[in-house]
């Protein structure tokens, strides 16, 4: 039986701390899956909704972008993929009710972790100017004010769209639809604070923002990099793949700036041998400082360029441009600098370079770790020079691989989610519906942010996500917000966001991936992109939390003809009605999704075409791969400072709370902490179990705190801290983004320790 939500936010006061694990998944993870599932769904729900995750018959975990294979296993999800699962099929119901009892300023005093435990909300609610707390209010009366803000506006560029990476393909095609004939590009997406870097990197480099590698890839490959990654917390299915490799004779490099559980070993919970013993992933473990990869990466490529025969010379000749000037850079690399600039030793980075020389077949993976950094974009072209070297890329099991970490935030990008659009895909959007979209770029995240807090932008439309506690410099952004007339979140559960709002402010329920969906043409399907291309249908199995929910792409269809009259010939009725019309357009719009509603239909989806990948076709400026010789940089420390990045706990998916433990790094019951490593503690006169505020410092000089951490004595690279997020957004200043792709330097963010 599902149990009741936390009358009270938990106390954090003192968070129990433990040495680290050095095994990821095995009978634990079951335990607490079942623990969380029970809780939040009963025994027979969660049966019922758990054996459809990622099934070809079922919906896509809502949780991340990972692949699923040809063959499924019955149980075809992992613990934090349960987690997501059982936090949208809960039984646990938000009503009027329960905003009726809870003021919007009681629900600014309440942890993330508090909101989201109170369940599905169930009913369209409105906060009125004035008003202290939300009421119901009628989808029709809804729609009418989102209308009266929308067509009050001086210039439709004072509205900004955004979208979080749960979207479907369908919805996401008709928010970027609706905005553009509304009149704006401003369509800032989650993408912007985590693989915008990948992007800018990989559409320069090889001609599109996207991995080159599939599920087989990694199972064929000789050598994987897994660099500023943690996948037994982040993307915990990826361990199965590297597990496969491994079986296969791969050899693994880590780099990370701290131990991660899930690399060291897998205790595949598939297997009674995999969970009594498991498999040892990482052959090679490079604790790196923070931000010192592109100048690993820089001289392990002098190094290979130096090799006799390491190159492949074929390839460059044939693929690339800029390899002479590229090379000219290499050969300047400095093994002190590096040295300093990594932390690493000598003897680590020729084992390294080593294992590069005899793989025929090299996959890099990243995330985070990689591009949330001033210099982000640089570093992953160096990845990519490493690649091109060696001809890793256009052949079997090897290649570029950025791993996403939401379920459709790919998906979104390929529909048309993005503040800078191509021409040609304007040019097609127009065609196809009769309208004239805007040429000039919109705002990301960040100038968006800015646009609210100068009063330059007026209205705020989120479909998903939690704007609020995903984005930095968490002072600023909030009081940007309340800048605004309106804002307008379409949501399945509470998160911060509801409680920091503009003058106005809506919340519309949605249907989950869990949910079934049916409309006025019957039962429908949406579709996703994972993270390595594949798209496919997702169908959720449960009778929705509520009557009055509404799915997203009824929500855009109804608020587009609310916004746009009669005047607009788009027939966003039909849309509603039956989500083959929306694919149908897709189809003639975006390469790639011709005869999708056919594709879509087939079991195991389809895979869109990569041109790098299939034909070694680069469709870059050169019309080759372009090697690049960016300047190699790294963050430097004044003395008394350290390098703080910031991150997840297990017990969390990106801003969602699931708990209040990080059970493979020890630490229970609480989550302001703060790890450093015991050396570094030492000489800043920091205590294990001592209290602590954070000061991020930045050259603007504005004081930015996040008070009372508790410091726990941990083995991170030396000069290096960590602390979770969204607690840490505070510290990381608007302003400090990563050059080209203005993704916020959330890794990297230097900071002192003042006394609690």
């Amino acid at each position: 039986m599902a149990t009741k939500p936390p009358a009270g936010d938990p106390v954090q006061d003192a968070p129990q701390v433990a040495p680290p694990q050095h095994a990821a998944a095995g009978l634990p993870a079951i335990g607490h899956t079942l623990k969380i599932a029970q809780q939040q769904m009963g025994l027979a729900r969660t049966a019922r909704t758990l054996l459809k995750v990622n099934q070809k018959d079922g919906f896509d975990c809502p949780g991340c972008a990972w692949p699923e294979g040809d063959k499924r296993h019955t149980a075809e999800f992992c613990e934090n993929g349960a987690k997501a699962v059982a936090e949208e099929a809960t039984l646990r119901r938000v009503t009027p009710a329960f905003f009726a009892a809870h003021p919007v300023a009681d629900l600014a005093e309440r942890s993330g972790y508090w909101l989201g435990q109170q369940g599905r909300i169930t009913e369209p609610v409105l906060l009125q100017e004035g008003a202290d707390r939300y009421e119901a209010v009628t989808w029709q009366r809804a729609f009418e004010i989102i209308a009266e803000e929308l067509n009050a506006l001086d210039s439709p560029d004072q509205a900004l769209f955004y979208t979080s990476g749960r979207t479907s393909n369908e919805a996401a095609f008709l928010f970027q639809l609706f905005a553009r004939e509304f009149g704006t590009n401003n369509l800032p997406d989650c993408s912007n604070m985590c693989h915008e870097s990948s992007g800018s990197a990989l559409n320069e480099t090889i001609g599109i923002g996207k991995g080159s590698v599939s599920l087989e890839d990694l199972h064929q490959a000789d050598l994987i990099i897994v660099a500023g990654q943690n996948p037994g917390t982040n993307h915990p299915r990826m361990l199965s793949a590297l597990e496969k490799a491994k079986s296969a004779g791969a050899q693994i490099i880590s780099v990370n700036p701290l131990p991660e559980a899930g690399l060291e070993r897998f205790k595949n919970p598939q297997t009674p041998l995999g969970m009594l013993k498991g498999t040892a992933l990482t052959d090679l473990f490079l604790q790196i400082r923070i931000g010192g990869d592109q100048a690993l990466f820089r001289l392990l490529n002098k190094l290979v360029i130096e090799t006799d025969g390491a190159v492949d010379e074929d390839f460059i000749r044939e693929h690339t441009h800029g390899y002479e000037e590229f090379t000219a850079a290499a050969r300047q690399a400095d093994w002190d600098d590096t040295l300093k600039a990594t932390g690493l030793t000598r003897p680590e980075i020729e084992r390294a370079l080593a294992m590069i020389l005899a793989s025929q077949r090299t996959i890099v993976c990243w995330a985070m770790g990689l591009t949330q950094h001033k210099h982000a974009v640089a570093t992953i072209r160096e990845v990519v020079n490493l690649l091109l070297l060696r001809g890793n890329i256009g052949r079997p099991g090897a290649g570029v691989c950025p791993v996403r970490g939401h379920s459709n935030v790919q998906g979104d990008r390929t529909m048309g989610i993005f503040e800078r659009p191509a021409p040609a895909f304007l040019d097609a959007l127009d065609k196809e519906f009769g309208i004239t979209s805007p040429r000039h770029h919109g705002y990301d995240v960040v100038r968006s942010i800015r646009a609210l807090r100068d009063g330059e932008a007026k209205v705020l439309f989120a479909m998903g996500g939690n704007f609020v506690g995903a984005t930095p410099d968490t002072e600023v952004t909030e009081a940007a917000i309340r800048k605004a007339s309106l804002t307008v979140h379409v949501s399945t559960k509470l998160n911060r966001s509801h409680a920091v709002t503009g003058r106005r402010a809506l919340i519309l329920p949605t249907l989950g991936r869990t949910d079934k969906d049916v409309q006025a043409g019957g039962r429908q399907f949406v579709t996703v992109e994972d993270s390595m291309g594949m798209v496919h249908s997702s169908r959720g199995n449960l009778t929705p939390a509520s009557p009055h929910l509404l799915s997203e792409p009824a929500i855009v269809a109804r608020m587009a003809r609310a916004v746009l009259g009669t005047a607009s010939a788009t027939p966003w009725e039909e849309f509603e009605k039956d989500y083959a019309a929306i694919r149908d357009r897709i189809s003639r719009v975006v390469p790639g999704f011709e005869d999708f509603n056919a594709r879509a239909a087939r079991p195991d989806g389809f895979r869109l075409p990569h041109a790098p990948r299939d034909e070694r076709r680069f469709p870059t400026k050169t019309g080759k791969a372009n090697f690049t010789a960016a300047p190699v940089e790294y963050p430097e420390l004044p003395a008394g400072r350290l390098l703080l990045q910031t991150l997840r706990s297990h017990d969390q998916y990106n801003t969602t709370i699931y708990g209040l433990d990080d059970r493979y790094r020890g630490i229970t019951g609480g989550r302001r902490v703060v790890m450093v490593h015991p050396e570094d503690a030492a000489e800043l006169g920091l205590a294990d179990g001592s209290y602590t505020d954070l000061v991020s410092e930045w050259k603007d000089g504005v004081e930015r705190r996040a008070p009372g951490f508790r410091v726990v004595h941990y083995p991170t690279a030396r000069g290096c801290a960590a602390a979770y997020y969204p607690e840490t957004n505070v510290l990381v200043p608007l302003d400090s983004t990563a050059d080209t792709s203005n993704t916020p330097a959330s890794k990297s963010v230097v900071v002192r320790f003042e006394p609690a």
